[in-house]
């Protein structure tokens, strides 16, 4: 694919800004150094993304 098939335009962003603001709560966690590499391992080695890994290991512990 071309570079410039891959930018996303100001507008495009700021929309995707605009929709994230709006429909998603956003939390910051700070890891321990190293943690990050250790998790994103684990992502990948059950074929999820980290975003996605961590909100399930979250739902996991507030159904016990």
């Amino acid at each position: 694919m071309p570079e410039d098939e891959k930018k996303v335009s100001k507008a495009q962003q700021k929309a995707v800004n605009k929709y994230v603001k709006n429909n998603y709560d956003r939390i910051n966690v700070t890891f321990s150094k190293g943690d990050r590499e250790k998790i994103k391992a684990a992502a990948d080695a059950v074929g999820e993304s980290v975003n996605s890994y961590i909100k399930k290991a979250v739902e996991q512990r507030m159904e016990s």
